[in-house]
């Protein structure tokens, strides 16, 4: 039986809509809910990074653009993105932290969206993520990207999982999918 729900697809097809939609859906069912999504930063119509968003309304910075002459401190940088890797720390690994002291009360679900390139840079994110996935009392409702390129080793870890249900995100279900998702994680939370 699934204990986490993924969903997958590629970039701009709407997976954090959609878990944000499935968050309210849960929350308003009285399930306990806590974790982070990742939101565009735009300026002047365009995408100049991601920043982390988390369920209590905090907010960091995940990446930001980068010039190629930027030699300051050691990068991690994805494409023409750097990693703010203390900022994306200093903000998720709190909330991944804070996993077992929930409630007794039935299972609480984390969102974590994403787990993807730049955020498997941290290996504290990496282990927490691990922790949370075999926890007993947690459910995750998460985002994973497409595999692309060089395989990312959580990522696969993560789509072979048998305790996981994967959603495949696409133009044609992503408007029809929502209840689907609510359903099943709250299935996963008996």
């Amino acid at each position: 039986m699934a204990k986490h729900v993924f969903l997958t697809g590629p970039p701009g097809i709407g997976k954090t809509t959609l878990i944000q939609k499935a968050t309210e859906a849960l929350k308003s069912s009285g399930v306990p809910i806590d974790g982070f999504y990742t939101e565009e930063v735009r300026e002047g119509g365009r995408r100049i990074g991601f920043d982390v968003v988390t369920l209590s309304g905090r907010r960091g910075t995940l990446s930001r653009l980068g010039s190629d002459s930027s030699t300051a401190r050691r990068e991690y940088r994805v494409g023409q993105y750097i990693v703010d890797l203390v900022s994306f720390e200093h903000l998720v690994l709190p909330v991944l932290r804070n996993v077992d002291l929930g409630s007794d009360t039935g299972k609480k679900v984390y969102v974590i969206d994403e787990i993807g390139k730049m955020e498997l840079f941290s290996r504290s994110f990496i282990q927490a993520v691990r922790q949370t996935l075999t926890g007993s009392g947690t459910t995750i409702l998460g985002t994973i990207p497409i595999p692309k390129g060089k395989p990312l080793g959580l990522v696969e870890e993560i789509r072979s999982r048998k305790d996981v249900m994967m959603f495949n995100v696409t133009k044609e279900n992503r408007d029809n999918i929502l209840q689907d998702i609510v359903t099943t994680v709250q299935n996963c939370t008996k």
